[in-house]
């Protein structure tokens, strides 16, 4: 899920988290791991407290280790390039959190990838859902 937020505290967070678990519907049980870095926010009670009645595995990254979160790291590096720093100034958080649902539509619905056969990620992870739907056919 995402929020747009001018600080990044504890509520700012969950609202994101809720998104995101209500959009995904992840299988209570499933083993999810949910990884974040240390932010004060990702180790708040409350927060803490709901990826556990989600069923969700907490992982937070080690201290130093830039690997951790390299991936989420490069996504907002992008998205602050692409959205941010190119389309600002700003002028209300209103317009900012429009142009990052444009964005973040974009992303994941319509950018097409080489690796994955010049096809949208969303149009990957269904294709790979559908697979595991299917009934295997006996030879």
């Amino acid at each position: 899920g995402w929020r747009v937020s001018r600080s990044a505290h504890a509520g700012f967070v969950l609202d994101a988290l809720e998104q995101a678990l209500h959009d995904r519907r992840p299988l209570s049980g499933s083993g999810l791991v949910h990884h974040s870095d240390r932010g004060v926010q990702y180790l708040s009670i409350k927060y803490t407290e709901r990826l556990a009645e989600a069923g969700l595995v907490p992982s937070v990254g080690s201290v130093g280790d830039s690997y951790d979160n390299a991936l989420a790291e490069t996504i907002n590096g992008l998205y602050k390039a692409e959205v941010i720093h190119r389309r600002g100034p700003w002028r209300s958080l209103e317009a900012v959190e429009y142009a990052t649902l444009e964005w973040v539509d974009w992303f994941n619905n319509r950018r097409l990838l080489a690796p994955i056969g010049n096809i949208p990620p969303a149009e990957a992870e269904a294709n790979y859902h559908a697979g595991l739907e299917e009934p295997a056919l006996a030879a």
